[in-house]
């Protein structure tokens, strides 16, 4: 899951709505908030009159410069469970989510350097084209269903972990929060499509680097704690900026007590090879840019982007620790609420709505990015598939009903994991329907970009036996063990994933090279050895860049 770390904790205050009296909203508060949504709606109808072909809904026509590409890429990466799950974790462990953190530039050059060009060559709106022709028809429904499945999934979890702050923090319904922000994402990214997503994200993106500037700056000099900086000398002391446990041993990788830094770092570069890698929503990024160069610098400093919000975010934990052991007020009895509590009590009006934005932002960015690529796949993958001819007006049409229809699931499931009874376990079910779906991707796309002899008997060999694996470990690992098989999977469960993607690879490989199969004639265009084969298309020379609304 994308934001695993962060939202499934957020989930866990399932059992209650709020634990302190919410802020009353001031009028300025509400101009802001009003203003963010008239500025979004703007910026999407202003779109909107350039949506008249699929490319134009789905890759911007190819025109994007690097800059927009970077912000929208940041922006569909930092969600809701960022600003709030960030803080919360440090605040109760300490950094130990930074060096992970810190990995992403280290993996985004390796994306920036072979894997944005090779997309860019090979595919025309869908990440999964490329499976189909590696692999055929079956690998590329595999991967695309476990995507639409994956993303439906984590798009309930992020209209929940938005709605939980807000709720909290004034007072709203959590039901209304849910139901109007879906509302209002689905309606700019059903009428404005990709390049909506794009120019919001940057304006969103602008919004939450701000609101994450006014919180650290507000915890840095708060008079009420001291001398500028003591909520800092505080946290130092009690321990919150340490990184955590480095063992190295044979015996860390059973405790499931305790996450060593090694293990974090490798979940964390498995997220991110998933993420940018094997993901549409990311994918799509690549191929909205006006040229391979804008696309890959795009790539990158999306990094540069992300990692400074990342440690924000991280150092406001810190800072709120060391500010609630400064004042000597009670803080509020979970972690997960400390952020919504401290801006609904200790900031002042405009800001209070500013940060509410940020949330919304962080939240709404994320949702647009995943609608429309969940249409991009349906689309191309199995309307395109199945009527080949369809007309372009069709084809619009039906894109933009697929956004209403997964913005509708996603709320369903956000709704289903509310507060009430039996929501802890509702959650836990779709976890696990979602681990398993999308298993292995990321193996399976290293399966056909490193190897010549991989073969379609082999990809389904692999496929099927990281299925059975993902389930067998979510089922008997000690965290939520539902059954006892005798023979249970004991590692640290954050291993299950990073082994899922070296179980499809293995398997898929060796019974490739075992047993042969199918291989498309021109494989070699269709991995890393065969770089040079792939000639430039039409579709990826440079294009007059747009402009914002």
């Amino acid at each position: 899951m994308t934001n695993v770390f962060h939202e499934i904790s957020l989930l866990a205050v399932a059992d209650r709505v709020t634990s302190f009296s919410p802020v009353h909203l001031s009028p300025l508060d509400y101009v802001v908030l009003a203003a963010y949504g008239l500025a979004i709606a703007g910026m999407s109808y202003a779109v909107s009159r350039r949506q008249k072909t699929t490319e134009d809904y789905f890759i911007a026509g190819r025109a994007m410069p690097g800059w927009a590409v970077a912000m929208t890429l940041m922006a569909t990466l930092i969600s809701s469970g960022t600003i709030v799950g960030h803080p919360a974790t440090v605040y109760q462990k300490g950094l130990i989510l930074l060096l992970g953190s810190l990995t992403l530039p280290l993996v985004l050059l390796g994306v920036a350097r072979w894997i944005v060009p090779f997309y860019r060559h090979t595919v025309g709106m869908s990440a999964y084209e490329y499976i189909g022709a590696r692999f055929g028809l079956g690998g590329r429904f595999y991967s695309s269903l476990g995507f639409i499945a994956d993303r439906i999934f984590d798009l309930g979890v992020t209209l929940l972990t938005t709605a939980i702050p807000i709720t909290i923090m004034t007072g709203w319904r959590l039901e209304s929060v849910i139901l109007w922000t879906g509302a209002f994402t689905i309606l700019y990214t059903m009428i404005g499509g990709i390049e909506a997503v794009v120019w919001t994200s940057v304006v969103q993106g602008g919004i939450f680097i701000g609101g994450a500037i006014l919180i650290a700056a507000r915890l840095v000099f708060a008079p009420e704690a001291g001398a500028p900086g003591a909520v800092v000398s505080a946290a130092w002391e009690a321990g919150r900026f340490s990184l955590g446990s480095f063992e190295l041993s044979w015996r860390s990788l059973f405790d499931t007590t305790q996450t060593t830094q090694w293990l974090f770092i490798l979940a964390y570069i498995t997220n991110w090879g998933r993420r940018y890698v094997a993901d549409q929503h990311m994918v799509q990024r690549y191929l909205i840019a006006r040229s391979d160069r804008e696309a890959s610098q795009g790539a990158f400093w999306n990094a540069m982007l992300c990692v400074p919000i990342y440690v924000t975010f991280m150092f406001v934990g810190a800072c709120l620790y060391g500010y609630y052991q400064r004042t000597g007020q009670t803080p509020p009895p979970l972690a997960d609420d400390v952020v919504p509590y401290f801006v609904g009590q200790h900031m002042p009006a405009g800001i209070v709505g500013l940060i509410l934005a940020a949330i919304l932002s962080a939240s709404m960015s994320s949702i647009s990015a995943d609608l429309n690529s969940l249409a991009t796949v349906v689309n191309t993958d199995y309307l395109l598939h199945f009527r080949p001819k369809c007309p372009m007006g069709r084809q619009m049409f039906f894109s933009r009903a697929i956004v209403v229809v997964a913005g509708a699931l996603a709320a369903a499931v956000a709704l289903l994991m509310a507060p009430k009874s039996g929501a802890s376990s509702v959650m836990e079910r779709g976890v696990t329907v979602a681990a398993v779906l999308s298993g292995g991707t990321l193996g399976l796309f290293f399966l056909g970009f490193l190897t010549r002899r991989a073969t379609r008997l082999g990809c389904y060999s692999g496929v099927a036996a990281c299925l059975a694996f993902t389930a067998w470990g979510l089922l008997t690992s000690p965290g939520t063990r539902l059954l006892d098989l005798g023979f249970n999977f004991t590692l640290n469960p954050i291993l299950i994933g990073l082994c899922g993607h070296l179980v499809l690879f293995g398997v898929g490989y060796a019974v490739s090279v075992l047993f042969g199969g199918w291989r498309p004639e021109n494989v070699d265009r269709l991995t890393f050895w065969g770089r040079s084969a792939r000639a430039p298309t039409a579709n990826v020379e440079a294009k007059p860049v747009r402009t914002a609304p």
